[in-house]
């Protein structure tokens, strides 16, 4: 197991994974490299690019973090794989919804069971499509685990009906854009063990109550697409830690402090 593998389950079992999306249809190796850059020098635990060989090897060259490749192209993903590839999923669903075309439960677990059957070991994640109702997610999350699938995660969608208008709240703004990802988090962390990476609209204020409601690390993009500087990049993946550091901070103080009165009501 690499050192960088390594990381990656420690910081799923400390839940603080942050997963840097340079864009699953990025081949743009410039600007995807920009992003890989901030994320090692920001310390993001692993970063998840577009399915291609060509891409891997040149990321392969000068990084050590995680290279997590997304598509529901087996094929793909197996050249990935002998590209170096660290990290396989099967995702990037959101590019065929425009399309109409959607994946049904048992479309999903034949693609796992067929990565698996290649993956040499390989952590394999699987994107848990938004557009199934929260049980049907349930139920298919449920049979994931018993196919020792390594992580999950969540979509969500922000549509305008979803948009409530007038809300001068920051944070509430926050959390309305990510409102489904975190339902779809914490019904899933409370009802399996799969750890789950919360995904979509996620930023530094909606990622400790990801956090909160299970998740064992979150993964950002459109936090980034706006950012052209690789110092902007890392500012915001440098916020991201802070926000989950200080809500981990808070939490054990929370938890020292339940225990110490315990521990006084017993005297």
């Amino acid at each position: 197991m690499s050192l960088a593998i390594a990381r990656l389950k420690q910081d799923l079992e400390n839940k603080q994974v942050i997963k840097i999306i340079a864009g699953l249809s990025n081949f743009n190796v410039a600007n995807v490299i920009k992003i890989v850059k901030a994320a090692e020098i920001a310390g993001g635990t692993y970063v998840d690019v577009a399915s291609n060989p060509k891409l891997v090897k040149v990321l392969k060259s000068f990084t050590n973090l995680p290279i997590c490749v997304s598509s529901i192209d087996t094929q793909e993903l197996y050249n990935c794989l002998l590209a170096g590839a660290d990290i396989l999923e099967i995702g990037n669903f959101d590019a065929f919804y425009s399309k109409h075309i959607y994946f049904s439960i048992s479309q999903i677990i034949n693609l796992a069971k067929e990565v698996k059957s290649f993956s040499k070991n390989k952590p394999l994640c699987i994107t848990i499509p938004h557009i199934l109702s929260l049980s049907d997610q349930l139920y298919l999350v449920q049979q994931l685990q018993k196919l020792d699938i390594n992580m999950i995660q969540t979509e969500g969608y922000t549509n305008k009906a979803s948009i409530v208008p007038n809300i001068s709240s920051y944070i509430l703004q926050a959390t309305n854009f990510s409102s489904s990802t975190l339902s779809a988090s914490y019904i899933l962390s409370k009802y399996t063990n799969i750890p789950v990476i919360a995904s979509s609209n996620i930023n530094s204020v909606s990622a400790p109550i990801a956090l909160s409601y299970g998740a064992s690390g979150i993964g950002i993009c459109s936090s980034l697409q706006n950012l052209k500087l690789i110092h902007q990049q890392v500012d915001c993946i440098n916020q991201l830690k802070s926000s989950i550091s200080l809500y981990k901070t808070e939490m054990s103080t929370y938890h020292m402090q339940a225990f110490a009165k315990a521990s006084l009501a017993d005297l």
